[in-house]
């Protein structure tokens, strides 16, 4: 394939207020925009020799399209990395792409589709660079099958404080790769990865849907699909008693050429909806929720339910609505996400599901997902089990609220995902990342916790 060629332009800088995808906090940052990879050690040496000049020091942090929901892109100066999205290199024969890390996961689709690959793991958006989807280590639908985003990595370059690139996988500087793959970009800058990719005959996917009546029997239509490739569960969270947990599960599988559309392997076409300005703040309230989860639980009738979908409504169904997150008001929100062990799962859904349904904070995004077996990365999220991503409005009671879910998903074994995080205790997260200090070493040791920290690092205590 004919490869794009780096622009020779110097890095840009100004100063402008940032939020993540949440909408807060937000924060004056001064932004450095890199035009070309070589562009990355300049501007760390240069924020190297101005930190001596501040007290207290300021912080940076690399930013690729800002799709983290609170404040860990976020510092007094943010390296903005989304201009490197250049392919390097593709091995067609074996689908293994080397790319920058400003490259688009939309981009990689775009590109690849029509040659027939997919990506191996995908958040539940397109739109995040590749850079930012080893420092949050994404995960999927089909995480208890393939696991996260960096087990599919083959090795990464990394720029550290000191400026100098090292490449580094799960055998060579093995460490340092463990503890970028769901740093948070708390080790350095991620400058350019090769990733593999997996093998599509169409664009399409063969998608079942099973609506269950309560979480007990969702979570055994989990068990009775776990061989199944891809699966999620909608939940009804503002609905008790005996129908507390019901879900629409979607479960999904490639689809063959044979039973696919002609022109079955075609991108998804950009979106023309958008949302242009912030809602009221109003507009979201437990009648407004309760209607929609009323409706949407209803639209699916049948117990069993069967289809054809394109990739792009089945993984990326809010990539249809550009700006989506400004119908949460000025005031943003932040999503809630946790795991627990597989074990508590039932007990501990049940008891959190049923605080969210007497605070009536429900959501029209209940999102459950299962995890197979974590991996060796310091600060990956997924442990066996299952985990449950809802957004929640900002509101002076708001946090709160979900220091009371803490204490629960605490007491259950569980942890909170930090790039969904906007307001997590140093407590909470030192308790529940164990390997937190080990990671910590590994930073210190290259010299990272003195160039590489964010809002989110500094509230954690790291």
């Amino acid at each position: 394939m004919s490869l794009n060629k780096e622009p020779s332009k110097k890095s840009v800088a100004n100063t402008s207020q940032l939020s993540g995808w949440g909408n807060y906090p937000t924060l004056e940052s001064h932004a450095i925009t890199v035009r070309h990879t070589n562009d990355i050690p300049n501007a760390i040496h240069a924020f190297q020799q101005n930190k001596s000049k501040n007290i207290p020091p300021p912080s940076l942090i690399a930013s690729g399209l800002r799709r983290s929901y609170g404040d860990s892109a976020l510092a007094q100066q943010t390296l903005h990395t989304q201009t490197l999205n250049h392919f390097l290199s593709f091995d067609e024969s074996q689908g293994v792409v080397h790319c920058a890390a400003g490259v688009s996961l939309a981009e990689l689709l775009n590109v690849f589709i029509p040659k027939g690959w997919f990506l191996p793991v995908t958040p539940g958006t397109q739109f995040v660079t590749v850079g930012g989807a080893i420092a949050s280590d994404v995960h999927g639908k089909n995480h208890h099958l393939d696991g996260c985003f960096s087990q599919h990595i083959l090795n990464l370059t990394l720029c550290l404080a000191s400026g100098e690139q090292i490449t580094c996988s799960l055998t060579e500087h093995r460490e340092l790769f463990l503890a970028t793959c769901g740093g948070m970009g708390l080790t350095g800058v991620v400058v350019s990865a090769t990733l593999k990719l997996i093998p599509i005959e169409s664009a399409f996917i063969q998608e079942t849907t099973w609506k269950t009546n309560n979480l007990a029997e969702t979570l055994e239509q989990f068990d009775a699909h776990q061989n199944t490739t891809y699966s999620v569960a909608w939940i009804d969270c503002l609905t008790k008693g005996k129908h507390l947990g019901r879900s629409l599960l979607m479960l999904g599988e490639h689809a063959p050429q044979q039973e696919s559309p002609a022109n079955n392997l075609k991108i998804a076409p950009p979106s023309k909806l958008n949302v242009p300005f912030n809602m009221p703040n109003a507009l979201l309230n437990a009648l407004t929720v309760k209607a929609f989860n009323t409706l949407y639980y209803h639209k699916t009738r049948q117990k069993e339910s069967q289809r054809l979908v394109h990739y792009a409504p089945y993984f990326y169904p809010l990539d249809s609505i550009q700006n989506w997150n400004r119908l949460y008001g000025k005031k943003g929100f932040t999503q809630y996400q946790f795991v627990l062990p597989k074990a508590a799962g039932l007990e501990g859904l049940t008891q959190i599901l049923t605080e969210i349904v007497n605070s009536k904070r429900g959501s029209f995004l209940a999102v459950l997902k299962v995890f197979g077996a974590k991996n060796a990365n310091y600060l990956s999220f997924p442990m066996e089990g299952y985990t449950l991503a809802i957004d929640f409005k900002i509101d002076p009671t708001l946090f709160a609220f979900l220091d009371k879910l803490d204490e629960i998903v605490l007491h259950y074994g569980g942890r909170l995902y930090l790039a969904k995080d906007a307001r997590m205790s140093e407590k909470t997260f030192k308790q529940s990342y164990p390997n937190w200090e080990s990671f910590q070493a590994i930073r210190q040791q290259y010299g990272a916790d003195q160039c590489f920290n964010s809002l989110q690092s500094k509230r954690l205590g790291l």
